[in-house]
């Protein structure tokens, strides 16, 4: 699927057409377009408004300097881990916390891993 769209920005320059692709095994007779760019549009804002959101607004990952070699990687790597803890705590019924902010603040290391080495 190709998609083409032009952003709207406040620059003074000229616009520009951005194309953009995508591949799915959904088939046209499935879909329509309409509908397909809302299961594009959908995906994509579940991931920015979930996980990206969490990560920068509760640990600040935009702000973080560190950006190259394993140290990027592994900071990524726990705050998914930190992610993951609290969406299975919450799914299972463990934390009266409803903030995803507020129970990283009363979590600690060795709490942590009791929450990881529990079944």
């Amino acid at each position: 699927m190709q998609r083409e769209r032009v952003p709207l920005g406040l620059s003074s320059g000229p616009a520009s057409v951005e194309t953009g692709y995508y591949a799915t095994s959904l088939s046209h007779q499935q879909y329509p377009d309409q509908e397909l760019l809302k299961i594009i549009r959908d995906h994509w804002a579940a991931i920015e408004n979930g996980s990206h959101y969490r990560r920068d607004h509760t640990f600040g990952e935009d702000a973080c300097q560190t950006r190259k070699g394993a140290g990027a990687q592994i900071l990524a790597a726990l705050r998914n881990l930190a992610i993951g803890l609290y969406e299975l705590e919450k799914e299972r019924d463990r934390t009266s916390v409803n903030e995803f902010k507020s129970w990283c603040r009363q979590m600690t290391a060795s709490t942590a891993l009791k929450l990881i080495l529990r079944d």
